[in-house]
């Protein structure tokens, strides 16, 4: 009784714990990540759906390099067979053993029963005769190695320029997925400055509107004016909820971005200053073609294309190969090639030259089809060029506009905080009017909004400026 009674009790604490260890498997399972930019971008490298597939093009490339580099090995193959013959095949030849005969008869004299000589027929008619046996077998081994192939030697050539491609086609787009990162990330970064500017607005209307009740308890301020303010306080609160939600949305995105499970928890651990957004870009605005991915990804395309065109080139001169062969084989009349009887050896080496004389114009025009994709490449190099001289003017003077446009607006915002304040001790002593006091409220509100804003188009002017001179 003792004992069932102990086993109750397990069984009363267990159920009364089991809501907690539900509690502690979910919490478990919510992982924390606390990311700077770098350590964001580090884990979208290994966890982005475009990157990992980008690397897995890399692999591929590896393993179609590795193809390539088959047909300069040699091919060794093995066989082994047998065959049944139900029935060995008939082949019909000429009569060849009775002419033999009958020369010997005529030569020796000898006469057919009425006493004439025998004489030698015109036709002897042909022979139905059996080759073969019922069952046959043979193993054997061969090898084949290509000596010269101009094709060969070429993709040979070419198999650093297809890996670099592969790998620069990668780099891209990391690139792509980087730039996302940093306008996501420091967007995020700067929307902590606007929540804490508009718990500043919504501190300043509490004062204010705690103020203006007791002002119009003493009879000196309307009840309008105490209701206006509580409508901008209500519209204050609303925009703060609606800028949290997006907010909230915008880490869905990074975490999508990157790579992350959408319930895992992300902090973002980097600050952010118009001084950090200003710091070293524009001094060091110098840029070289060279710099960029898809610049590098073009240059090596142009090198593919040139080894194309070897390719067809070569294609036009004789290719060489060994082959060589050994077997046995056996023939029985019953399937006992295990046990006693010949096999014959049948062996071979050959070395062949195939020189192509004329096909019909075909490497020809493959030859002009490879060198037209290289005047292209050539062309959409230099159509590069320009863009990239496009984007980096356009987009230093966008950088340069955006922080003009953020120094301005933050003394304006500056500027607006202190008459919004002079404004306030005015109303306070009853020397302003409730007019003026939200005048004043509305133009910090708007230089605030507007302050947030030049951040924002000052962080993605930088992104863009750094993407265009190729230093992202």
């Amino acid at each position: 009784m003792k004992k069932r009674g102990n086993n109750r009790r397990c069984a009363v604490i267990v159920l009364a714990l089991f809501p907690f260890m539900a509690m502690a498997q979910d919490t478990a399972k919510v992982a924390k990540h606390e990311f700077s930019i770098q350590q964001a971008i580090d884990y979208a490298s290994k966890n982005n759906m475009q990157v990992k597939n980008a690397l897995l093009d890399v692999k591929y490339q590896e393993q179609v390099n590795r193809e390539v580099t088959s047909r300069a090995y040699p091919g060794i193959n093995a066989s082994l067979g047998t065959t049944y013959n139900p029935n060995v095949a008939t082949q019909v030849i000429p009569n060849f053993i009775s002419p033999a005969t009958y020369q010997v008869l005529v030569d020796e004299g000898v006469k057919d029963g009425n006493g004439n000589p025998i004489v030698m027929p015109n036709d002897f008619g042909f022979i139905a005769a059996q080759f073969g046996t019922k069952y046959s077998a043979s193993a054997g081994i061969s090898l084949s190695q290509i000596l010269f192939d101009g094709q060969v030697f070429v993709g040979l050539q070419a198999r650093d320029a297809t890996m670099n491609f592969a790998r620069k086609n990668a780099e891209i787009t990391e690139e792509a997925v980087r730039t996302n990162i940093y306008k996501v990330y420091y967007q995020l970064v700067v929307s902590k400055t606007q929540v804490e500017l508009l718990d500043s607005n919504i501190s300043l209307l509490e004062k204010l509107l705690k103020d203006t009740r007791i002002i119009y308890e003493n009879g000196f301020a309307e009840r309008l004016d105490v209701d206006k303010v509580n409508v901008q306080l209500t519209n204050l609160q609303t925009e703060k909820r609606k800028v949290l939600n997006t907010i909230s949305n915008g880490y869905y995105g990074l975490k999508l971005l990157i790579g992350m499970p959408i319930k895992d928890q992300l902090v973002l651990t980097d600050t952010l200053s118009a001084d950090q957004i200003k710091e070293g870009v524009l001094e060091n605005s110098a840029y070289d073609y060279k710099d960029r991915k898809d610049y590098q990804y073009a240059q090596i395309g142009k090198q593919l294309n040139e080894y194309n065109i070897r390719r067809y080139k070569l294609s036009q001169i004789p290719t060489v190969s060994l082959n060589g062969q050994y077997a046995k084989s056996a023939q029985r009349n019953k399937w006992n090639f295990f046990g006693k009887g010949d096999w014959f050896t049948v062996s071979s080496v050959s070395l062949n030259i195939s020189v192509p004389i004329f096909n019909g114009f075909y490497t020809k025009s493959k030859i002009q089809q490879a060198r037209i994709d290289l005047q292209k490449t050539e062309n959409q190099i230099s159509a590069l060029e320009i863009s990239i001289d496009q984007q980096v003017e356009t987009a230093k003077n966008n950088f340069s506009s955006a922080i003009i446009n953020m120094d301005y607006q933050q003394r304006n915002m500056e500027l607006a905080e202190k008459v919004y304040q002079q404004t306030k001790k005015k109303y306070e002593v009853g020397t302003g009017s409730q007019t003026e006091i939200n005048t004043a409220q509305t133009d910090l509100k708007t230089a605030q909004t507007n302050y947030i804003t030049a951040l924002y188009d000052a962080i993605i002017a930088k992104v863009d400026f750094m993407k265009a001179t190729g230093k992202l």
